[in-house]
């Protein structure tokens, strides 16, 4: 199938090669030019405008956006709304907020427009692992873009989820359950570093073992022993933790639904205490960020 792709970040790059790799023909843009050069050397088209994406995008037209959420996307969605033909498609792959989806879904079906939300997991690994696809929408547009799918996810790795926002919605609650086990191993490490055994332990030999065989075994875990394997105490970074969203909507939900979330809950407030007061914890849970969706970390002075 014939593809265009907004924004060429960790995630977009990465995506638009794994569906090169997988036969689709990929138009691609992004505001610095250089990252569009970059993918068109992997056999992309590039596109260096918006006007130039659309114009060498065969009708239907399908545009998967893969922006930061928030009014980065409006803007994009508003520049491109009118260049849009009735029957074209809308990806938001973003980790956007889901009620942002049923908003935009409801602006573009004036134009008879159709929009799908896609809560996407894999983070710096997808290239070769392949993505957890999480999709909301109009259920035949799904199976339209179901070739596209095949070849972002690994084996079973991709599902309907439900009309419009419920791809966004499954993957805010993936990303709050996350919150919760991130902080849950960050907590446990910070207990043996404080212990009178913590000389005698390697935490990237001990993060090796739990995965053999271990109830709390996990990909986590294999990137645990990766960052205890290339700094065993983390001193090269702050344990500073971002807090970029998804976490604060997961307690809200759980507000508005009644639903008890403690751990959640507090994980996203060790966030937020974390930008103020760092503990070996934080490290590790600043150091699992990075490893698995390369996100920042601040640097030890």
């Amino acid at each position: 199938m014939q593809i265009g792709m907004i924004g060429l970040g960790r995630m977009g790059m990465n995506m638009a090669k794994r569906l090169l790799r997988g036969g689709h023909s990929v138009v691609a843009y992004n505001r610095a030019s250089s990252k569009t050069d970059q993918v068109v050397f992997d056999g992309a088209i590039g596109a260096y405008s918006l006007d130039e994406l659309f114009n060498k995008l065969s009708t239907p037209r399908i545009v998967w956006i893969m922006l930061p959420a928030g009014p980065v996307v409006d803007e994009h969605i508003e520049q491109i709304r009118e260049k849009l033909l009735p029957g074209d498609i809308v990806i938001d792959g973003g980790n956007t907020y889901y009620e942002d989806d049923i908003r935009r879904a409801k602006l573009l079906r004036k134009s008879e427009i159709n929009y799908m939300d896609v809560g996407v997991s894999g983070g710096v690994w997808g290239l070769e692992e392949g993505y957890c696809l999480m999709a909301g929408g109009d259920k035949e547009i799904f199976q339209y873009l179901e070739p596209i799918f095949k070849t972002l996810a690994p084996e079973e790795g991709y599902l309907y989820c439900g009309p419009i926002g419920a791809g966004h919605f499954v993957k805010m609650v993936h990303n709050g359950i996350e919150y919760g086990m991130m902080q849950a191993y960050g907590e446990g490490f910070d207990i043996l570093e404080a212990s009178p055994y913590a000389k005698s332990l390697n935490f990237a030999e001990l993060s090796h073992l739990w995965n053999q065989g271990s109830v709390v075994r996990s990909w986590l875990l294999e990137l645990a022993e990766a960052a205890f394997g290339k700094d065993e105490k983390l001193s090269g970074i702050k344990g500073y933790i971002e807090d970029s969203g998804e976490g604060r909507w997961t307690v809200q939900q759980a507000i508005n639904s009644g639903v008890a979330a403690p751990v959640i809950a507090i994980s996203l407030m060790r966030r937020f205490r974390s930008q103020e007061q760092e503990s070996f914890s934080d490290r590790v849970v600043a150091a699992l960020r990075r490893e698995f969706g390369g996100h920042r970390v601040v640097k030890d002075d």
